[in-house]
């Protein structure tokens, strides 16, 4: 049985999706990229991901919400989230924490180290049942 590797992406800047596109796609993984409210709606109901990539300081996004809105949901609550923020934003950080982030980093750290980060995430959480 194959598994796929599904991820979904909460960013909206393209330039910053092609990076992440470009360090994931080569090692088999599928993208989901969620650029509003809608995307997620219709793509959280439609997918098994493996893991949700989201950036903190996207606004047109509103990242906490879209968070809040996982957690509540049982098919997906359990998804491992790696999360990117601006590391002077304490707050966004902390936030991070209080929604159950597997993970945050900076986002210079998430863009030096893209695939690491997330393979050391999906190695140290339990597989979603």
């Amino acid at each position: 049985m194959t598994t796929t590797k599904t991820l979904l992406i909460a960013v909206t800047d393209i330039f910053f999706y092609t990076k992440i596109r470009d360090a994931f796609r080569p090692q088999g993984y599928t993208l989901t990229r969620i650029r509003n409210v809608e995307d997620w709606l219709t793509n959280v109901d439609n997918q098994s991901p493996q893991a949700i990539i989201a950036n903190m300081n996207d606004d047109r996004l509103d990242v906490p919400n879209l968070l809040k809105t996982i957690k509540a949901q049982p098919k997906i609550q359990d998804v491992p989230i790696l999360a990117f923020a601006n590391h002077e934003e304490v707050g966004t950080w902390k936030l991070a924490k209080e929604l159950g982030i597997n993970k945050i980093v900076s986002r210079n750290e998430f863009s030096a180290r893209t695939l690491p980060l997330l393979e050391e995430m999906l190695a140290s959480t339990p597989p979603t049942p």
